[in-house]
């Protein structure tokens, strides 16, 4: 019940970084000294940048030494390197938990197996394997060190690694879309700065986003990464009539490529798609769609048009970003109706 207790922690904050690690997976990790007592928790944040077991062990460095040298390192390898250097065992029997099994091999960066192997770590729990044959290996590393590793094969761990499976082979699609409490969307912006900001960032890292030709028109979009000083997908005007104002913003955003399609062909020709729009487009597209990410905003709407659809979901997770609660969700199997 504790290496769930723990694991949990770590996928709760993996999920703080959903989407912005692409191509790869997000990662929660979280170190127990040996008293039991959290050290240092942390998450994989960007593709490129150290992986989670890497952060963890340079917050925990500093706050066990006091010194101040590791925090200005931001290469991985410059992190191992240092902590090879500097240890003096000073994790020799800590616990480490890890959503995802530690990569075992060299990327863009060093092998995290190895740097846990080499800091004495005594145990290792882990959420769940993984299943990309360049990466995977490490629990047998592991264990072929003497190192205990335990293998949760946690469902909430299982779920954090399911789009980067679904875009390795082929692609992953979401949609967004944000509403009141009533379930309203209509009616202007809903969401909070916090929450849009966070959009913005997932907006950042997609390759192609969807939206229908009835938003655009109405709304004008510009559809780019501004508030967070990212770049600007590609964009599908998904709509049976081609004609646009091409005054609307989103015509004029630089490097990028608009696509006005009756069809969802272009899609093909991507892996990780956003999908922007209300209960029409979603009802109209549901077959393509993965996860639904749903903002809810705590508020109320007087002159609202509310849309009945009969789509049943399960929530996989949760989260607060301001005063909006994000929800993730996918469609229900048979087997969980």
């Amino acid at each position: 019940m504790l290496d769930s207790f723990y694991i949990d922690l770590a996928v709760n904050e993996a999920w703080k970084y959903w989407g912005l690690t692409y191509p790869n997976p997000p990662v929660g990790g979280l170190l127990l000294d040996r008293s039991g007592k959290i050290v240092s928790i942390s998450a994989h944040q960007r593709a490129g940048s150290p992986h989670s077991e890497v952060l963890l062990f340079q917050n925990a460095f500093w706050k066990l030494t006091k010194d101040r040298e590791i925090l200005n390192l931001s290469d991985s390898q410059d992190i191992h390197n240092f902590l090879y250097e500097n240890h003096k065992g000073i994790f020799k029997d800590f616990t480490l938990y890890t959503t995802l099994e530690p990569c075992n091999h060299f990327g863009k960066t060093p092998p995290c197996s190895l740097l846990i192997r080499n800091l004495s770590i005594k145990r290792v729990v882990v959420g769940t394997l993984d299943t990309n044959p360049t990466a995977s290996g490490g629990v047998q590393y592991l264990q072929s060190s003497g190192i205990e590793v335990d293998i949760l094969n946690s469902p909430k761990a299982k779920y954090l690694v399911e789009p980067f499976e679904k875009w390795s082979k082929g692609r992953f699609i979401f949609f967004k879309y944000a509403q009141r409490l009533d379930g309203s969307i209509d009616g202007g912006t809903i969401s909070s700065l916090e929450s849009r900001k966070y959009i913005h960032s997932i907006r950042d890292r997609i390759d192609l986003m969807v939206i229908g030709g009835e938003t655009v028109r109405t709304d004008r979009p510009t559809l780019d990464s501004r508030l967070v000083g990212g770049s600007a997908p590609d964009i599908l005007i998904y709509s049976r009539y081609r004609e646009f104002d091409k005054t609307i913003p989103l015509f004029s955003v630089p490097d990028r490529n608009v696509y006005i399609d009756s069809s969802l062909e272009k899609i093909e020709n991507y892996r990780f798609i956003m999908v922007e729009g209300g209960y029409n487009l979603l009802q109209a597209i549901l077959e393509y769609i993965d996860w639904v990410m749903v903002i809810i905003s705590p508020t109320l709407s007087t002159s609202s048009t509310i849309h009945n659809l009969n789509i049943q979901f399960q929530i996989i997770h949760h989260l607060q970003i301001g005063e909006d609660i994000i929800l993730w969700l996918r469609k229900k199997s048979p087997s969980t109706n």
